[in-house]
């Protein structure tokens, strides 16, 4: 007879289920976006790799944080990191134009991170990454919360929007995480 310890061990093994929306609930890398520009964005196609995803807005008060953002990617991709960018309008500082969400990242800030489309990032429907990022290290509360992601895919870590994404804490993590 197995005990319950033993085959716990071994579904976890295994590795997580994917769901039929393909979100995966102790992975992120099982779930997918929709890039800015169209097509999927699967997070799998950054596995091995620490992600910072940030939920983003182009008219909030913290909207400057684009830049830092860009540079940590600058600074740390060839080490390993990807910063990922999620516009939102669920706090009603977003453009409902991908189009033209793009040409602002771009023309003011020069964001060469990848993008997604448009996405909910809060509440019921909240899209399945933040939703399982928010059971993990607390949820979205307001425009550029950002989620540090492990190379493993399940280590997470929330950044509050406040922190800025070259404060010595995100950096102190960043390296950590590259660390591993």
């Amino acid at each position: 007879m197995v005990d319950r310890r033993t085959l716990l061990a071994g579904l976890a093994m295994s590795g997580p289920a994917i769901s039929p929306a393909g979100a995966q609930g102790s992975d992120a890398f099982g779930f997918s976006f929709q890039a800015i520009e169209g097509g999927p964005l699967p997070l799998a196609q950054f596995r091995g790799r620490v992600m910072l995803v940030a939920n983003t807005a182009s008219f909030c008060g913290y909207t400057p944080q684009y830049a830092a953002l860009q540079r940590l990617h600058d600074r740390y991709e060839a080490r390993g990191l990807t910063v990922i960018g999620v516009p939102s309008n669920d706090f009603e500082q977003e453009s409902t134009d991908e189009g033209k969400i793009r040409e602002f990242c771009d023309g003011m800030f020069g964001i060469a991170f990848p993008m997604t489309g448009l996405n909910h990032v809060k509440g019921a429907q909240a899209h399945p990454f933040f939703a399982w990022a928010a059971r993990e290290a607390g949820p979205v509360s307001w425009n550029f919360h950002k989620y540090l992601v492990g190379r493993d895919g399940r280590h997470i870590q929330g950044f509050s929007t406040r922190t800025e994404p070259d404060a010595p804490e995100v950096i102190r993590a960043v390296e950590a995480a590259l660390a591993l």
